[in-house]
């Protein structure tokens, strides 16, 4: 068939990378896609697809039609919408292809259409302690944080606290444990002045702790799975699938990493022996997993972490993989991770509001 206008958006080559589908959703601001070979439909990619090609160290240059499931789902031509809505709604699909028995795609049927803002689709719930390290002076934010503390800063009519509480809060999670020493009587006032239908308990480091030390404040609280995060990001994901990766891997720490690619705008050489040259590249790109700023832990884990001395979250990642414990990390694409601690993507942010 071929491709009306109104689809080009979400079909992409089976010959397409993994690099270029996780570039082309970040795009779009969508997270499932519609493969084509040729005019021919073949089914359905979705971030999930990518990201466990991604876990499963698939390389980023690999075509998608290597990695496209054969189950993909759809529904026939005469299935009712009120089943369509059923379908989409039991697997948060942001839309859903009609196929004839002939592998041929007749329609496709947008959440948008059915139900309005995908934004507001429901997610799996989990209730976990929730730490937030909103201990920090702001320095990148300056001269803003001369002002207000970095997690009071403002997002459209929220502040940067209250947008991570939410996206938590759509899981069902309502307990947070706030790191604070910055202007932290400033950031309690403020949060208790709002009537937030959340458990807020504010926790204060005596002297700089880094990244994990103050965790150690927590000993006695907190005694099962719990997520870390930075003030500072934003992570456009379902949580619910790190949570279940975390869980079905074993692990006792799973690092949320955000791809981030860079252009070489050079050729790149390697040699070999007496200089001979191995390969060229013409202008690559470069794709890395940055740390994000969010962790989900095990609460055995701060018994790990030695009491009242300065101590980063990478000195515990390094003191877990020493014992040959389980670390994952789970991938996010570039756009969905937000580092709103730099004041450029912070204003770049605020002109989406």
């Amino acid at each position: 068939m071929e491709v009306s206008e109104s689809l080009k958006d979400i079909v992409i080559s089976s010959n397409s990378t993994l690099l270029f589908s996780l570039k082309k959703m970040d795009e779009i601001r969508k997270k499932l896609l519609l493969v084509f070979d040729q005019n021919k439909y073949l089914g359905l990619l979705s971030i999930g697809d990518l990201q466990r090609s991604i876990i499963s160290s698939v390389d980023l240059g690999t075509p998608i039609h290597k990695i496209i499931r054969k189950d993909y789902i759809s529904v026939k031509p005469n299935t009712s919408i009120e089943d369509v809505k059923k379908l989409m709604l039991s697997i948060r699909a942001e839309f859903m292809p009609v196929v004839t028995d002939g592998g041929e795609l007749l329609e496709v049927h947008f959440w948008e259409d059915l139900f309005g803002s995908f934004e507001d689709a429901p997610v799996k719930q989990f209730k976990l302690p929730i730490v937030i390290m909103a201990g920090g002076f702001g320095t990148r934010l300056k001269p803003l944080t001369n002002v207000l503390p970095k997690p009071l800063l403002p997002i459209g009519k929220k502040t940067i606290l209250e947008e991570i509480f939410d996206r938590f809060g759509k899981h069902g999670c309502d307990q947070f444990f706030i790191s604070v020493n910055y202007k932290a009587d400033l950031i309690e006032y403020y949060l208790r002045s709002q009537n937030l239908p959340y458990s807020l308990e504010f926790f204060k480091e005596e002297k700089p702790l880094g990244t994990a030390g103050s965790l150690t404040l927590l000993k006695g609280k907190i005694d099962q799975t719990f997520v870390v995060s930075n003030c500072d990001i934003l992570i456009d994901q379902d949580y619910s699938e790190i949570l279940d990766y975390h869980k079905n891997c074993g692990n006792e720490i799973t690092i949320i990493a955000a791809l981030k690619h860079y252009p070489i705008p050079y050729g790149i050489i390697k040699t070999g022996e007496n200089g001979k040259l191995i390969d060229l590249k013409e202008k690559p790109e470069l794709t890395f997993k940055i740390n994000s700023g969010m962790y989900i832990l095990e609460s055995h884990l701060l018994d790990e972490i030695p009491e009242n001395e300065f101590f980063h979250i990478t000195q515990l990642v390094e003191k877990i993989k020493n014992r040959n414990g389980n670390i994952g990390v789970f991938p996010v694409t570039e756009k969905s991770w937000k580092d709103v601690g730099l004041l450029s993507e912070y204003i770049d942010l605020l002109k989406q509001c």
